[in-house]
């Protein structure tokens, strides 16, 4: 069944459109759509789909495109990312009878092609199902900035040199206490045209000389933030910052460390995060620096732990006392067992090593409810709040019920 436009039509309900090659299944979605308040249109093929929407106005696009994982000759991963190149600004809803890990996987490089994914719906489903899957939020991508289309990338030596660099705070959070433990501190870039920056724009090549004076400036200004907004908060809030592990074995860096960190009896001590691959790249220089940080109460963070596969051996020669999962493997780990799976080993194998794990990335409550099940110690991301500045973030912390922030999530006990 599909239902004839009209222009009056065209302003008065939202367009949906089916792209399925099963006809039975177009009919029964174009039916419940028009129940939903919606018109709609039906493609079996996918081609023809996209081409309509590269040939309409934007305005005129459909609000929703309900889509089928395959089809004869493409898939849904394939029109996702046409749909990208088309910056499609209408929302997407995956229905398939795959397996749920597979749908849940689409349903993942919709979200990371920049794509409003709706809830998927595995077949078949009732319409009452339908209707939620249309009505609820999308999934977005993790971290949205000022950036526009017009935006271009920008040079971190020239935002540099201009005095544009600020850093922003996430806060972290303890999931046995439910409370605020610390804050890692995040460059922005502050472009006068094109406001707030993210580390997608900025960020070179590992191993420019420019993370040299940029380490320098995060670590004289995060030290400068703790005692202007963080210091005297109970807990104690410790701070987490990024320097590459090249330019923590550079020259000059000991003594920068010696003359930026505060002289307060009360400062709990600094995390310094390096990824896991600069790690271990070269374990025994990564084990050097660990040694001499220690003597100054700073610790090491293994960053987006996961991503390079460390042996058992490195990490148990390392040291290190807090592992981070990367943010890849945490977002669905309710869902996906394979992931869940994952996060499990990273908190068994810290915990062995006497480490503490924190999960990155953490956007709902499933998620988090899983990550309190299998006893990760620590988690940020925007199910808590999104980076901040430090005043802003300073400010929170100074007022009563500070632990607002995951109120939600305190009905979630351990079992």
């Amino acid at each position: 069944m599909s239902t004839e436009l009209t222009n009056v039509d065209l302003h008065t309900r939202p367009l949906a459109y089916v792209l399925d090659d099963d006809r039975e299944i177009t009919d029964l979605v174009s039916r419940m759509l028009a129940t939903c308040g919606f018109n709609s249109r039906e493609f079996a093929d996918p081609i023809a789909c996209v081409q309509t929407i590269r040939e309409t106005y934007p305005e005129a696009r459909p609000n929703v495109v309900v889509l089928d994982l395959s089809f004869r000759q493409s898939d849904a991963v394939d029109v996702i990312r046409q749909l990208e190149r088309l910056r499609f600004a209408g929302k997407v809803l995956l229905i398939s009878g795959c397996d749920a890990t597979t749908l849940n996987d689409v349903q993942e490089i919709g979200v990371l092609h920049g794509l409003k994914m709706l809830p998927c719906l595995n077949k078949p489903f009732q319409i009452e199902e339908f209707r939620a899957c249309l009505n609820a939020p999308p999934e977005l991508s993790n971290e949205v900035s000022n950036e526009t289309s017009e935006a271009p990338k920008v040079n971190l030596e020239h935002a540099f040199v201009q005095g544009w660099l600020e850093l922003w705070y996430q806060p972290k959070v303890d999931l046995k206490a439910l409370a605020i433990c610390g804050v890692e501190a995040l460059l922005r870039v502050r472009h006068p045209r094109f406001g707030i920056q993210t580390p997608a724009s900025f960020m070179p090549a590992a191993g420019a000389a420019i993370f040299t004076p940029v380490s320098k400036f995060v670590m004289k200004q995060s030290m400068a933030d703790w005692k202007h907004y963080f210091a005297g908060k109970s807990p104690p809030i410790k701070l987490a910052i990024n320097i590459p592990l090249s330019v923590m074995v550079a020259p000059g860096f000991i003594q920068l460390v010696r003359s930026s960190l505060p002289n307060d009896r009360q400062f709990p001590g600094l995390i310094i995060e390096a990824t896991e691959g600069e790690v271990i790249r070269d374990p025994d220089l990564a084990r050097e620096v660990v040694t001499q940080l220690t003597l100054y109460n700073i610790s090491l963070s293994i960053d987006d732990f996961g991503s390079a596969y460390s042996s058992f051996s490195q990490l148990r020669d390392l040291s290190a006392a807090e592992l981070k999962i990367d943010g890849s493997f945490v977002l669905n780990c309710s869902k996906d067992q394979s992931k869940r799976a994952l996060c499990q080993s990273v908190v068994a194998l810290a915990h062995r090593f006497g480490a503490v794990t924190c999960a990155e990335g953490v956007e709902s409550h499933a998620d988090l409810k899983t990550l309190i099940d299998i006893n990760c110690d620590i988690a940020q991301g925007f199910l808590f709040t999104k980076p901040q500045t430090a005043q802003s973030l300073g400010a929170l912390l100074a007022t009563p019920n500070t632990n607002k922030f995951v109120q939600p999530s305190v009905s979630l006990n351990r079992s």
